[in-house]
């Protein structure tokens, strides 16, 4: 059998990612092409290893390389990957774990990078190529090893969920939303309508399968006991076995997710019913989410966004707000009680009104990148969108540029009054088609079978078939 010329390098940052990537790993093997797993937490490699895949443990290699605490190689291998300083492209972790120590992001950096490179060197030594694969994310690991193919002239494609139900996103090269509504399809096919139709009739959201657990309430995470014997292993395996993990902040999670909860308890006094008056949506983001962390960077700040709203909509509205159903309670609490004492026309909604009964009564919905913008259109409703969302280039919405734009954008939504949801079909079935059937982390045989299949197609250039 000829030795394939390409190697497949994919990123696996925890163990329940590497239980998937393992059986991926053997069916791209049965389909002719050679993978290689990049674990970031020693538990991985260790599986890994147990399994027969090619495995590199990135954090070890990473160690042993190269220097790591020389702030001129630093400073040199920053300049190398293009890039100018990095204090945004450490902000998502700095925001999600609580960093504050730059010294210590800097020398993750620095391993992760090292491997990278030692990796795609000895790669090319051999006379192949590589492709990355990773799903999305802001984290040092794939930050790391983005930059690093980048540098190399390797194509690295990034996976995330998708808009529809059981499919996702392959996107190349890139940490922006994929531009999927640019040029509408001219046929909308009957999967696509019975799917619309479908979607309609039961309003409800897009879960990704592998996120589902998220949306327990912030008090029944803690409580769960199936979690709490799952932390108390990964402080077991991190201080007295001293395994490394990349998301090691244990107890920073674990404080975060009490805080959600009282926080969540805090704010059931100022849960409102849907008002009977004209209202403008406003749907909370997941706080630092790399959507906002480094897609919309400057909307980080969501009670600000909603402060500035709040003193610009017209007089004849109020702004209706919900948390988003995956994380009650992360949105500080004492934050959403001043705006309700300064501001008569804010209004929070209870977490678990259906938001497809909110879009149906709203008169315009504003939108940093949420789902929700997309699910507005499809209830033909006018939407604004300030940062960069997939949707974002549909005619069919009103895109701001900054944000001192969206109030004269809101008006213009306000008086468009909608559009026939006719007209937006034709921008979901080309976002169907530029997506792949799959989810990603199920690892029943058949969800495997579809999720490896649609890699190989997305994936492949057409030159490489």
């Amino acid at each position: 059998m000829t030795t394939p010329s390409e190697i497949i390098l994919i990123s696996t940052l925890a163990e329940y990612q590497t239980r998937f990537w393992i059986p991926v790993a053997r069916r791209l093997h049965d389909a002719g092409r050679e993978v290689q797993l990049l674990a970031f937490d020693d538990r991985s490699a260790e599986m890994a290893t147990a399994q027969g895949i090619p495995v590199v443990n990135m954090y070890r290699t990473g160690l042993r390389d190269a220097p790591i605490e020389d702030q001129g190689v630093f400073a040199a291998r920053v300049t190398g990957y293009g890039l100018d300083g990095t204090n945004f492209l450490f902000s998502h972790e700095r925001v999600t774990f609580g960093i504050r120590d730059s010294a210590a992001m800097r020398r993750r950096f620095m391993i992760y990078s090292n491997a990278m490179e030692t990796v795609l060197d000895r790669i090319a030594s051999l006379g192949k190529r590589a492709v990355v694969v990773q799903e999305l994310g802001g984290f040092l690991s794939v930050i790391a090893s983005f930059y690093a193919a980048k540098k190399h002239g390797i194509r690295n494609w990034f996976i995330e969920p998708s808009f529809f139900r059981g499919r996702l996103y392959y996107t190349p090269d890139s940490f922006a939303a994929p531009d999927t509504m640019a040029t509408p399809a001219e046929m909308v096919s009957p999967e696509v309508h019975s799917y619309l139709d479908q979607t309609l009739s039961q309003r409800s959201i897009v879960i990704p399968q592998k996120d589902r657990h998220q949306y327990a309430a912030a008090f029944n995470k803690i409580a769960n006991a199936r979690n709490a014997r799952r932390l108390a292993e990964k402080l077991w395996d991190q201080f007295a076995l001293g395994k490394h993990q990349e998301f090691g902040h244990n107890l920073r999670h674990a404080r975060a997710h009490a805080a959600m909860a009282l926080g969540a308890t805090r704010l059931k006094k100022l849960y409102q019913p849907m008002p009977e008056t004209p209202f403008i949506y406003y749907p909370l983001h997941v706080p630092a989410d790399m959507a906002l962390t480094l897609r919309s960077p400057e909307y980080l700040d969501q009670v600000a966004t909603i402060d500035f709203l709040l003193r610009t909509i017209p007089d004849t509205h109020v702004l209706v707000v919900k948390e988003h159903p995956a994380q009650i309670g992360a949105v500080p609490a004492g934050r959403l009680f001043e705006l309700a004492r300064r501001f008569d026309n804010f209004m929070l909604l209870p977490p678990q009104t259906n938001n497809y009964a909110v879009l149906g009564r709203a008169d315009a919905v504003v939108s940093v990148n949420s789902k929700s913008g997309a699910e507005a259109v499809l209830l033909g409703k006018p939407v604004v969108v300030m940062g960069d969302a997939f949707y974002r280039s549909c005619p069919l919405v009103f895109a701001a540029e900054r944000l001192k734009d969206v109030p004269r954008r809101l008006r213009e939504a306000l008086h468009s009054r909608g559009f026939d949801p006719a007209a937006a079909a034709p921008y979901f079935e080309t976002a169907w088609r530029q997506s792949f059937p799959g989810e990603l982390y199920i690892d029943n045989p058949q969800q495997l079978d579809t999720f490896s299949a649609s890699l190989l197609s997305a994936t492949t250039e057409p030159s490489a078939s």
